[in-house]
């Protein structure tokens, strides 16, 4: 522990990180409250209300990873792997799983969706695929609903595909070339999105996710059905799975320049939930990223207030997205003293103070509205890197322990 002000949050912290079996819980002291050893390493961990623990686990070479629910002690309550679980997760208020999954698409089925040969390698692409899972048994789940970016592709590059189109004139739809002859700071060619966080906004019955390589937050509609989720109708939307709002990029639909470009490989988005001031914004942990053609070598937390009209969003068409630039944000001092170039996240909580993980240096510092640093605690060993952190105490479950 570096730093505790009065101004910080009283809490519980919970956190892993991404080279050990441990996941520890502490106080603002510093002190362990609680450990897990699971035995397997774990990529992210969530505290739920009744004090269990929420973890992605990684079940050895060959294996996809599973979305597991433990109890105190470590007992396995609930194992599930459907599709290709990775980077994010969570308990929707119905008790079924939300998990960020991948599918990937042969070079063949690439090209024949009219991506440019020239950018498509052996592998072909993976593309984001969400999935909502039913438990159904100590190590059992079913879908039961769905949603693949790869149903919702334009792409101007081979007309004689079925999806070919303006680009400029759908921003619903996702442009199946852009990125792909840009610089990325992923080793995968093939991870042509690289999606990496979700949040459900139960209000809305909406999702947002982070597409990093794109360099924006989508949010979909989640209240259609699995067949809606693969067309552009239904829903409350009426939209069914095409995007409903998009942020951070506006080059990816043609709809700004390099200027305009206000995300780099970003991480964590959410909705900041009821009851902590900015509810109903957005909070989205900014990388940076010193490999684009306009490189950003700093971190930033942004909060941004998305234009939201009962189920959708307002457009101009032909425009970008608003905001125009976020309503708050976070930067050190000296810009480049906080640069986390991946993993890494950020959370609100109750008082208005923001919790923010910096996982390539494993540091967790709150910082105030007016960005005054309340909370430190640094990780003996900076290799550690904790994928993400969360304040427990931030939605009562501090009681639990």
């Amino acid at each position: 522990m570096f730093l505790n002000e009065p101004e910080a949050f009283e809490g519980y912290t919970l956190f892993n990180t991404l080279r050990t079996n441990t996941i520890y819980l502490i106080d603002n002291q510093g002190r362990e409250v609680h450990r897990w050893e699971l035995g397997v390493r774990t990529q992210l961990a969530r505290l739920l209300e009744n004090g269990n623990l929420l973890t992605l686990a990684n079940q050895g070479q060959g294996r996809y990873p599973s979305v597991r629910e433990v109890d105190r002690n470590g007992d396995i309550l609930s194992d599930c792997t459907q599709g290709s679980p990775h980077h994010d997760f969570l308990k929707m208020p119905n008790g079924n799983v939300l998990l960020l999954s991948r599918q990937r698409k042969t070079p063949e089925e690439v090209i024949a969706a009219g991506a440019n040969p020239e950018f498509i390698g052996p592998d072909g692409l993976v593309a984001p695929h969400i999935v909502e899972a039913r438990i159904t048994g100590p190590a059992s789940c079913e879908i039961v609903w769905e949603w693949s970016a790869w149903d919702h592709l334009i792409q101007d590059f081979d007309s004689s595909k079925a999806n070919y189109g303006e680009v400029a004139e759908h921003p619903e739809l996702i442009d199946l070339n852009f990125h792909l002859s840009e610089t990325t700071n992923y080793s995968d060619p093939s991870d042509w999105i690289h999606s990496n966080g979700i949040d459900y906004n139960p209000e809305l019955d909406q999702i947002v996710l982070s597409p990093s390589n794109f360099s924006e937050v989508w949010i979909i509609d989640h209240s259609t059905t699995r067949t809606e989720a693969a067309g552009s109708g239904g829903g409350n939307s009426g939209k069914g799975g095409d995007l409903l709002y998009r942020w951070g990029n506006p080059r990816a639909y043609r709809a700004g320049t390099l200027a305009d470009h206000q995300l780099f490989s970003s991480h964590n988005p959410q909705w900041i939930p009821p009851g902590h001031p900015g509810t109903g914004n957005i909070l989205i942990f900014n990388n940076g990223d010193k490999s684009t053609a306009l490189p950003r070598t700093y971190s930033s937390v942004d909060e941004i207030v998305p234009p939201v009209d009962g189920a959708n969003y307002r457009l101009n068409p032909g425009l970008a997205y608003a905001p125009a630039e976020p309503v708050w944000t976070y930067t050190a001092p000296t810009p480049g003293d906080f640069y986390a170039h991946n993993i890494s996240g950020a959370q609100r909580l109750p008082n208005g103070n923001t919790l923010i993980c910096d996982g390539v240096h494993g540091t967790l510092f709150e910082v105030t509205p007016t960005g005054k640093n309340g909370l430190e605690v640094r990780q003996p060993d900076d290799q550690q890197r904790p994928f993400a952190a969360r304040q427990a105490g931030a939605d009562g479950t501090t009681e639990k322990w």
